[in-house]
């Protein structure tokens, strides 16, 4: 059963013992990138040797030591007695063949010391996973688990926990709750996100640590950790299949750049500095976007149709032969007649090959036609001749004409800016008035001055896509993958057409005009139809009282979907304070110099129309405080108060919110009761509404 221990009561000799090791641990640390660093890139030519160069670097970085961070956050100690390890499969979840008797401290990254022997065993390592998911009734080989208490990165705390099978399976006692895992669960906020690699709950460890080559769908209501599995997701693939994972890539796709610069130091500080994290905007980047689409238009926009259409206009650019080719070669002429020209355009349009291939192959089978022909004649042929003719201005002139080059930006640029070219080829796919909708009011001169919006920057890179097969990645994590429109997941399915994802989502947190109603649509859509759902629908952080008051939504929002449970109980979590229009501003600085004086970090959640009303009231009580905005692509930063408008409050956290005039993000928008869902649910510890305005219905 555990025992907590702290400095004051603990015998002084257990942890300065633990204080010593990690002092050790930190040395070591210190070698080992030393190590590296005197190490020399030497390559066969320059550009190899940049390439070591880079990567000795990010091996460097990877082993810098962060003051404010244990290097390790548990310990191990295996039972000596025979059988108790597994049998060593790394997938199976067993420790491994010979640790029984052994001692293992757990931390962010494996350090060893000179001799090589560990001195902290990586948490991604087969051998640690007993930490996170031994129990009294399945020990997996363990004697004791001890957790460590931190302050900053000083040990200051320990807790055992021990493990005997001298009772019958049944009768064991159930485990208690962890003061010190409870105590980094509900840890101030004071920055960025952090790693969660101490508190990993067995059923997000399975997520963590599930196959790499299976796709997974996460459910994840408010406060159940979900970004952070992902994120550890991430960096577990990369330490157990580093050669898969390096060589094809991984990618982590977030909502917007205030999300990803709240996320930014969570993989570094598991040792991963390699990852790209980019936006979808980010990820389909080929226009320049200067415009908003009406949520109308950019739900059409998004429909799984518009992939239809984009490859009917595409295809229209085929032409039929209108005439022969006539190849003279030395004293023969060579012709093709434009009915075989037609066959063989046919044949590559019946294989379904994408266009720029079409084109390519084209000139390839006339080539093929025209050797045969020489060859039957007893000319002598080789690959020499074939390319020879290829390259002939007939059969050129032939390619251009029949299948011509197209660009994907002018492709839609043209097609959304021509009335008759967008009829052709939404023709039985989309009706009239989508046509209309979608179609531009004046075409632009070209495609430096077209006004593109977020929706228009998709649709080019699925015209790419059906030019030139766009490469998959190995791996790619997608977060609030319930905001994707359709066209949208193909965008990122196309990216992991080869490898495997992690979707990560709420579907009560759908606010953009396209969300989706079901994680089918959204799998189909990727391509993935076949890929597991796992729900996580525990809270860790997130009080009860919080999550109870948000989830009266969820019969309007999502009524299919259970409301989510939490593990905390604080009856002063949340405080609902009605105001009138004069005492507003007076109850706002209330408040939010109340969340100011307390730990952790605060935030004012407003509808975005509100943001500059608000931030006026704020400056005028004296209370100084840093705004979320988009443009910057930066986080939070934590300082006194951050004043956040909701639509940039997905995916962020803070330990006091205060979400002004709920009515108002509700009126917003036609999703606006999930924009107030969003809002609700990112306090992790306390919660104020303060409206003037009468709340909405479900809310009173």
């Amino acid at each position: 059963m555990p025992s907590a221990s702290g400095t004051r009561r603990d015998p002084p000799p257990v942890l300065r013992a633990e204080q010593a090791h990690l002092r050790r641990s930190r040395d070591f640390l210190r070698l080992m990138r030393e190590d590296v660093l005197s190490l020399r890139a030497l390559g066969g030519d320059p550009v190899s040797e940049e390439y070591l160069k880079a990567d000795l670097h990010r091996r460097a970085e990877s082993l810098r030591d962060l003051p404010d961070t244990p290097l390790f956050f548990g310990r191990l100690d295996y039972s000596a007695r025979d059988g108790d390890p597994g049998d060593g499969d790394p997938g199976d979840g067993d420790p491994g063949e010979g640790v029984a008797g052994h001692r293992f401290h757990v931390g962010r990254r494996h350090i060893h010391d000179p001799d090589g022997h560990p001195v902290v065993i990586d948490w991604r390592a087969p051998v640690s996973r007993p930490f996170y998911r031994a129990s009294p009734a399945e020990p997996m080989g363990l004697e004791l688990r001890r957790r460590f208490g931190f302050a900053g990165g000083e040990l200051t705390a320990y807790e055992d926990e021990t493990f005997s099978r001298n009772e019958p399976p049944g009768l064991l006692p159930e485990a208690a709750v962890s003061r010190i895992l409870l105590d980094e669960i509900e840890r101030p906020r004071s920055g960025p996100m952090r790693d969660i690699v101490a508190t990993i709950q067995p059923e997000q460890d399975d997520i963590v640590r599930a196959d790499a080559s299976e796709t997974l769908c996460v459910q994840g209501a408010p406060g159940t950790g979900k970004t952070a599995v992902g994120l550890h997701r991430v960096a577990y693939l990369l330490y157990a299949h580093q050669a898969r994972m390096n060589r094809g890539g991984v990618l982590v796709v977030g909502p917007n750049r205030a999300f990803l610069g709240y996320i930014r130091n969570v993989l570094p500080a598991l040792g991963e500095i390699s990852v790209a994290q980019v936006t979808v905007q980010d990820l389909v980047s080929a226009v320049p976007v200067r415009a908003a689409d009406p949520e109308r238009v950019a739900r059409i926009k998004g429909d799984a149709r518009m992939a239809l259409v984009l490859r009917h206009a595409l295809w229209a650019a085929v032409a039929e032969p209108a005439e022969a080719i006539m190849l003279p070669r030395g004293s023969r002429r060579w012709r093709v007649p434009a009915a075989e020209l037609a066959g063989l355009v046919s044949e590559l349009r019946e294989r379904g090959v994408r266009y720029g291939a079409g084109r390519d192959m084209l000139g390839h089978r006339i080539a093929h036609v025209i050797l045969t022909r020489m060859e039957e004649a007893g000319e002598s042929c080789d690959d020499r001749t074939h390319e020879a003719v290829r390259r002939t201005s007939p059969v050129r002139s032939a390619v251009d004409s029949i299948w011509p080059k197209v660009d994907p930006v002018r492709l839609v640029m043209r097609l959304l800016s021509d009335p008759a070219r967008l009829a052709a080829a939404a023709r039985g796919v989309l009706d009239p008035d989508e046509q209309q909708a979608i179609c531009w009011d004046t075409p632009p001169r070209g495609p430096a001055s077209a006004r593109w919006s977020a929706a228009d920057a998709v649709l080019v890179d699925e015209a790419s896509d059906l030019i030139e097969r766009i490469p998959s990645l190995a791996h790619v994590v997608v977060d609030e993958a319930q905001d994707l429109s359709p066209m949208e997941c193909r965008a990122v399915g196309r990216r992991c057409a080869t490898g495997s994802a992690t979707l990560l989502g709420d579907l009560a947190q759908g606010t953009s005009p396209a969300a989706a109603s079901s994680w089918h649509q959204v799998l189909a859509h990727l391509g993935q139809a076949d890929a597991g759902l796992r729900v996580l629908d525990t809270g860790y952080r997130v009080p009860r009282q919080i999550l109870d008051y948000a989830s009266r939504l969820l019969a309007q929002i999502a009524p299919g979907l259970p409301p989510a449970r939490s593990l905390r109980q604080d009856p002063d979590a949340l405080t609902i304070i009605e105001a009138t229009a004069g005492s507003l501003a007076a109850d706002l600085a209330r408040v939010c110099s109340a969340a100011a004086n307390r730990p952790g970090s605060a935030a004012v959640i407003v509808a975005d129309e509100q943001v500059t009303a608000v931030s006026a009231m704020m400056h005028r009580a004296g209370l100084a405080h840093s705004a979320v905005d988009q443009v910057s692509g930066g986080g939070p930063t934590m300082t006194t108060l951050t004043l956040v408008p909701v639509t940039l409050a997905k995916g962020l956290e803070f330990d006091d919110v205060i979400v002004v005039e709920p009515a108002r993000i509700a009126a917003a928008e036609s999703r606006g009761l999930h924009r107030l869902y969003v809002a609700l649910t990112r306090a992790v510890s306390r919660l104020t509404v303060l409206h003037a305005e009468p709340l909405p219905e479900p809310l009173r």
